[in-house]
């Protein structure tokens, strides 16, 4: 590559087609515009990542569905995984004595001399978003949010010289009005990218070129939850039976089942045999499709999901009728209680209604922001430690029914919170003598 004259570049890591439209909303919104160096070339990159298990047998970002549309806006694209070759993106970041050198070797590869730095990443805590950040140890940071993860608190404690580095965070407005936790320890901003404008981008990807039908088809979206160890392949596969029983009750009779695009091939049997099993047609998409897509061009008469980021992107995003299933089942076992997905999982279950139910918008529940809020302190209580107070005040007046399933008792006993057990009964909780007696009981009683 060629030296450019001294300047600024700006490198764009994306894994996913609507992380990547989300960067293209954002830079035609000018909220990537350069400040104070507007005479000086800029160059942008756009540093696509590969971070499926077996990244030699997924689809690369590059050979997705109007991922040419979408490039136009960047001079050039990279492949990350190319670059750190034998090693995966999720899992290498450089050593620190090793640092200066791969700067130095980057800069040279990629042409980028002695220019400025501006690195736009998502899920900053995180290969392959944190070592490009220490690869590049002077450059300005900006988090964007492919998802609902980033209204989360941080995942863990972030080293100062990384988290202060960060300008903003950048994010979809897929639950009007409430603001992201994520970062707001460094005090970091978040600034909403224009939903009009996000629409725009999605508008220019290609139609999927699913046949027109005079009823509205019922999509069902598959999310690859075992790969997540959050399901067994067998209950993924359950899922999505319940989802197709759901949608054939509310009286669906033709429905399109969307595969997450790491998922296994296999896992849309499930979904056929019980959907042949009610007579209901069922047409399985390519894996690779984009969910928002079908929403503009085939306008489904329901969406479906567990908590897919997709819900909300329908529901908010496109006005479409949504419901949830499996929620409820996920938010009992989710563990450790610091996983990610407990935000997402929580905001879907609260916003979103569930498929069983009669159609109908589920309540918003009240005080939103002290909710997110609270959960993602019983998440990250050290990272969120100055927000204790407010949490205590809205655990003390607003854990009920509607809200309990979202603060397990004994995690609320552990951080000494309200709706805890009483500092009395914590030590009967963990008395050895009386587990064993309650499992003799038990067993007696069988």
């Amino acid at each position: 590559m060629t030296r450019r004259p001294r300047g600024l570049t700006q490198i764009f890591l994306a894994s996913t087609l609507y992380g990547t439209a989300t960067l293209a909303a954002a830079l035609d919104a000018g909220m990537c515009d350069p400040q104070g160096v507007s005479a000086h070339p800029v160059h942008r990159i756009l540093l696509s990542s590969n971070n499926a298990l077996i990244p030699e047998v997924a689809p690369g970002l590059a050979a997705m569905p109007g991922f040419a549309a979408l490039r136009t806006r960047f001079d050039e694209v990279i492949d990350w995984n190319a670059t750190i070759a034998p090693f995966h993106p999720g899992a290498w970041t450089p050593r620190a004595e090793d640092v200066p050198l791969w700067e130095r070797q980057l800069r040279t590869v990629w042409g980028l001399g002695d220019d400025r730095i501006e690195l736009y990443v998502e899920s900053i805590q995180v290969a392959p978003a944190q070592a490009l950040c220490r690869v590049f140890p002077g450059a300005a940071i900006e988090v964007y949010a492919d998802g609902l993860m980033s209204y989360g608190p941080t995942r863990f404690r972030l080293d100062p010289q990384l988290g202060t580095r960060v300008r903003r965070v950048l994010h979809l407005d897929l639950v009007p009005g409430l603001e992201p936790l994520l970062l707001t320890e460094f005090g970091v901003p978040a600034r909403t990218v224009p939903s009009d404008t996000f629409l725009k981008v999605l508008a220019e990807l290609p139609d999927p070129q699913e046949e027109a039908h005079a009823e509205p088809p019922a999509l069902l979206l598959g999310q690859y939850l075992s790969a997540l160890d959050l399901l067994t392949a067998g209950e993924e596969e359950e899922l999505h039976a319940a989802m197709v029983r759901g949608a054939h009750a509310r009286g669906h009779r033709r429905l399109l089942f969307k595969p997450h695009p790491g998922a296994p091939a296999g896992y849309s049997r499930r979904a056929e045999e019980e959907a042949a099993r009610l007579g209901v047609p069922l047409r399985v998409l390519p894996a690779t499709v984009l969910a928002e897509t079908l929403y503009a061009h085939l306008r489904p008469a329901l969406v479906v999901g567990c908590f897919s980021t997709a819900l909300l992107t329908a529901a908010t995003l496109y006005g479409l009728p949504v419901a949830r299933t499996g929620t409820q089942t996920l938010l009992a076992r989710l563990t450790p209680h610091q996983n990610s997905n407990r935000v997402p999982l929580t905001l879907v279950d609260a916003l979103i209604p569930d498929l069983t139910a009669p159609p109908a918008p589920a309540p918003t529940p009240p005080h939103l922001q002290a909710l997110l809020t609270a959960v993602g302190f019983t998440m990250q209580p050290k990272v969120l430690a100055a927000r204790r107070p407010e949490v205590e005040a809205y655990l003390t007046h607003h854990l009920d029914a509607r809200t309990r399933p979202y603060f397990p008792r004994r995690r609320l006993t552990s951080l000494a919170l309200p709706g805890g057990l009483p500092p009395r009964l914590t030590s009967l909780a963990t008395s050895r003598y009386l587990r064993h007696l309650r499992k003799a009981v038990l067993h007696r009683l069988r």
